[in-house]
């Protein structure tokens, strides 16, 4: 099962859990409000994981609420901008969370701790990534190293991997291929 959001904050948060109920993984919670906990409740989940594409407030703000509430283990590059556990995670590495595969991969650019999250043929991207654009306030030198590596690490994949970026609609790596302008030679 999938939800997507798009709350106050103009932020997207992912919930990912099963059919039936049970434990959940969270994306980006950049604010737990009463909606988001209301599809959580209402479809019996339990939010054990928390996965964070990089520690801007617009991602991670809504962590401290969610763990008062749930006793929810938290996977970040860096440390939180607010003090809280966390596990450390790596460019590579293979998260096994509840019945779901999480491959963890870095793109630096947007910041040097971004990660997007490769969960089946699904691609969580943070603000690595948009629905035809990248970020425009980076350096030339930022840029050009978010293009490079969205070529080397996105752009490989088969062509109808999902897009849900931090912000806006969802898209596919095809489409980001051939008609994001910002990524075109």
């Amino acid at each position: 099962m999938f939800f997507h959001f798009v709350l106050s904050n103009f932020s997207n948060t992912y919930l990912l859990g099963p059919a039936e109920g049970g434990n959940a993984v969270i994306i980006d919670p950049g604010v737990m409000d009463l909606p988001l906990l209301n599809i959580i409740e209402q479809n019996d989940f339990y939010v054990k994981h928390i996965l964070v594409t990089h520690n801007h407030a617009s991602h991670v703000n809504g962590i401290k609420t969610l763990r008062k509430i749930y006793d929810a283990d938290v996977y970040s590059n860096m440390e939180l901008p607010f003090k809280s556990e966390y596990t450390r995670i790596e460019d590579g590495d293979q998260l096994e969370l509840n019945s779901l595969k999480v491959d963890v991969i870095n793109i630096p650019g947007h910041s040097p701790d971004s990660m997007i999250f490769k969960i089946k043929n699904m691609l969580f991207t943070g603000d690595v990534l948009l629905a035809g654009e990248i970020d425009h306030d980076l350096t030339i030198h930022q840029a050009s190293l978010l293009k490079e590596k969205i070529n080397e690490k996105i752009f490989v994949m088969d062509d109808d991997v999902l897009v849900f970026p931090g912000h806006g609609a969802p898209s596919t790596v095809k489409t980001e291929k051939f008609f994001n302008p910002y990524l075109r030679d």
